[in-house]
Order: structure tokens, then sequence, then C-alpha cells
């Protein structure tokens, strides 16, 4: 339990941010999930582009949130790509 007003109220704000990062990142699996499920089925690596498009927007605004640290997300964007690559 908090003994000042001013722990109170970061606690309180701790909780916020908590649940907008828990939100951001369950959020972000499963953009990543749906492009892994692009690459694997034959027939839908033709909506993989696409995939990879929407999940690295919300990546990098997932920096701009303060989830996730940039060098993080540019490591994530290179091996996904890498992955899209590949399977042309």
């Amino acid at each position: 339990m908090p003994n000042t007003k001013s722990a109170e109220r970061r606690m309180r704000s701790s909780a916020r941010k908590e649940a907008r990062n828990h939100a951001t990142l369950s959020f972000l699996k499963k953009l990543e999930k749906q492009y892994g499920a692009h690459l694997e089925e034959g027939g839908k690596k033709d909506k993989a582009p696409a995939a990879l498009r929407d999940l690295c927007s919300a990546l990098d605004k997932a920096v701009k949130a303060g989830v996730l640290k940039r060098a993080t997300v540019d490591r994530k964007k290179s091996r996904l790509t890498l992955r899209l690559n590949r399977a042309k």
C-alpha cells in the first residue's frame, strides 16, 4: 500500500501504463501471428506484404508510444522482411 498521496497517484499511473502496454503488445502478437499464417499458407502469400505493412506500422506506433525500443523494432522489422523475401 502506498504511504503518500504522490505514491497513490504514481500507483494509478503505473496501472494505466501497464494496461496500455499489455494491450499494445498483445495486439502486436496477434498481427505477427496473422503475418506468419499468411506466409505459411501457400494460397495467401499475396496477402503477406500487406500484413507486413500493417505490422511495421503498428511496431512504429509502439515505439512512438514508448512501449518498445527503436532498436528492438528495427531488428524485428528486418527479420520479418527477410522472412517475406525468402518465402517469395
